[in-house]
């Protein structure tokens, strides 16, 4: 089949590529400075140019909390839009299936934990970072009412944070495994006693390996074609504070870890209920956070020169 990837060319999309091309699929890579999916036009022209028989809609604007405390706008503004566009141009296409991509972001701040599908929509999500989480969370009630009036085959995933070999380690706008990566090694070569990280370290998480979460989209792809919601992720959370003590480990960092309670914590505990994608597409993680986070190390050293010349 004819497939286009939006975001194809970034962390998560380039490896939803290889598994595409690897499963036989002729797959449109489509890049921001090809296609800004901002801008109508731009997504009226790559439909036109790419034919695609199925989209999947990775392409996205998102950062850690920071980030999302220093964009708001932007991020509620770009992902809409985004969404929107691909939405109508797949309509007008008449492509044989489109797979939406949310964000655990979109759940409310005090879901039950583990996250259900059934909670989405009971309460609003954490503060800083409720304008992306929100404007994701419309592409849901976007493919539902597309599937409504146009019977689009619209599905929509919601995967946990991301993390893997390949990440964006940048401090200022990186989710929190690359950034504790990038700051503890980065004080084990400087010989600094101490590294500062935000919160009191209590918030818990969920992480999915970066190859693992593109099987789950493409096994979606491949196997479900329902209106429900559905989780990608391992079912397993950790605090940040567990966490940063795996990461120092693990990275060779032997200075202290002092939290800066000033800064904010995000959302209390993420972890969400996986049952669903295991039951309607066979879906189960299969690489474990030691073993993830390992990987990610021996990554970024290697990397790490190159990174810091661009």
């Amino acid at each position: 089949m004819n497939v286009v990837v939006t975001g194809g060319g970034g962390f998560l999309g380039s490896r939803l590529v290889e598994r595409l091309q690897s499963a036989g699929h002729d797959t449109f890579v489509a890049r921001r400075r090809d296609y800004d999916l901002t801008v109508a036009e731009d997504a009226e022209r790559l439909f036109a140019d790419a034919q695609p028989e199925v989209v999947f809609h990775l392409a996205a604007e998102v950062g850690g909390i920071g980030a999302n405390r220093a964009n708001p706008g932007r991020y509620w503004y770009a992902n809409v839009l985004m969404g929107t566009h691909v939405l109508e141009q797949s309509r007008l296409a008449g492509v044989r299936k489109l797979v939406l991509l949310g964000t655990i972001c979109a759940y409310p701040k005090f879901a039950p934990v583990p996250f259900s599908e059934d909670d989405l929509w009971n309460g609003y999500p954490e503060e800083t970072n409720a304008p992306y989480g929100v404007a994701k969370k419309a592409l849901l009630v976007g493919a539902e009412a597309y599937r409504e009036q146009y019977g689009m085959n619209a599905i929509y995933l919601l995967p946990v944070n991301l993390y893997g070999p390949g990440d964006n380690f940048d401090l200022e706008s990186s989710h929190v495994i690359p950034a504790l990566v990038r700051k503890m090694i980065e004080a084990q070569d400087r010989g600094d006693g101490e590294v500062v990280l935000w919160g009191d370290g209590s918030p818990t998480r969920e992480f999915l390996y970066v190859d693992d979460c593109a099987e789950g989209i493409f096994l979606a792809g491949e196997r479900y074609d329902g209106a429900e919601p559905v989780n990608l992720g391992t079912g397993a959370e950790i605090s940040i504070r567990e966490l940063a003590e795996l990461v120092g480990e693990l990275t060779g960092y032997e200075g202290a870890i002092v939290w800066d309670t000033s800064k904010p914590n995000g959302q209390p505990r993420r972890q969400l209920d996986v049952s669903r994608a295991e039951e309607l597409f066979g879906f189960r993680a299969a690489t474990g956070l030691r073993e993830g986070i390992e990987r990610t190390v021996a990554w970024y050293r290697t990397a790490a020169p190159s990174l810091a010349a661009s």
